[in-house]
């Protein structure tokens, strides 16, 4: 009768390990490249965020029965709003407190822009639920992104 042989087990050849080093590679250069943000991907996030404090300015300005503005130049931007005696920034409200652009300096373009000053915008939100539509456009070198308001409320960032 014949022995049966028995193989002993063996290890990884190179081949394997080098296949499974090529997937490791692969997934962590993946990884690290959606986990640095870009610059368009900050500016996109900025505008959002800025989009959503305009929302909550022009509800503020409803609510309180007051205009509510905001102001920007290029390297930040602030709320103010209309008292007995005259404008006046917004300092106990966390979220509509003055704080600068996060990829500051910007170029901020309001269309249509009734002020007089290119470096200082301002756009005020009245008592009423409607008003007029606007376009604010931030960019920074060759990335830009757009605020789009309907006048009645709705904030799009394209």
């Amino acid at each position: 009768m014949r022995a049966q042989r028995t193989r002993a087990p063996r290890g990884f050849t190179l081949v394997e390990l080098l296949v499974v080093m090529v997937i490791i590679g692969i997934t962590l250069g993946l990884a690290s490249l959606n986990a640095i943000p870009s610059p368009r991907q900050n500016l996109q996030e900025e505008a959002q965020r800025l989009a959503l404090l305009l929302q909550l300015a022009r509800d503020e300005a409803i609510v309180r029965n007051r205009l509510v503005a905001f102001e920007a130049n290029s390297e930040r931007y602030r709320f103010i709003v209309r008292n007995d005696t005259g404008w006046e920034p917004v300092t106990r409200d966390d979220l509509l407190r003055e704080r600068p652009f996060k990829q500051a300096p910007l170029r901020l373009v309001l269309e249509p822009n009734p002020g007089a000053d290119p470096n200082q915008l301002r756009i005020t939100f009245g008592r009423e639920p409607v008003d007029k539509p606007f376009v604010l456009t931030l960019a920074s070198g060759n990335n830009a992104v757009a605020i789009r308001a309907d006048g009645v409320g709705h904030f799009t960032v394209e």
